[in-house]
């Protein structure tokens, strides 16, 4: 069973705003890395199938498959490059209260991934709201 990551995105309201804060580098050949403090214990099992799920003002809105968790540095100075896929999958929107750095999350807590034939592009206050009462 695969082991995940989640994290708050502050700052940025949408996945939208999320891809174009990334699309420069990306454009100039750059891998998509999310830089961290501390190494994940089980970062073997968040590259076995692991995905980071991201936080969009209370609600798990996407995720993008973990290729890599690298430690940079030593000592004080050490932190963490997780190496993303490009590909930015969105999920069922699903609340989640604020906490500080990352978490891991199990298979069985992870949202299911949208179809997008079938929802459509709803904007993240409606499927919020969608969400709370039951309805998707």
């Amino acid at each position: 069973m695969a082991l995940h990551m989640i994290k708050l995105c502050v700052g940025l309201d949408t996945v939208e705003e999320l891809i174009a804060w990334h699309q420069p580098d990306l454009d100039r050949g750059k891998p998509w890395i999310m830089r961290t403090r501390q190494t994940p214990k089980r970062a073997a099992e968040l590259v076995e199938g692991g995905s980071l799920y991201r936080v969009f003002k209370g609600v798990i809105l996407c995720r993008q498959h973990i290729l890599a968790v690298n430690t940079v540095g030593e000592g004080v100075a050490a932190r963490c490059e997780v190496t993303l896929d490009r590909d930015v999958v969105r999920v069922a929107p699903t609340p989640r209260r604020a906490f500080q750095g990352w978490r891991y999350l199990q298979q069985g807590d992870a949202p299911e991934d949208l179809s997008l034939e079938a929802f459509g592009e709803a904007p993240p206050e409606l499927a919020r709201a969608l969400r709370e009462i039951g309805a998707w």
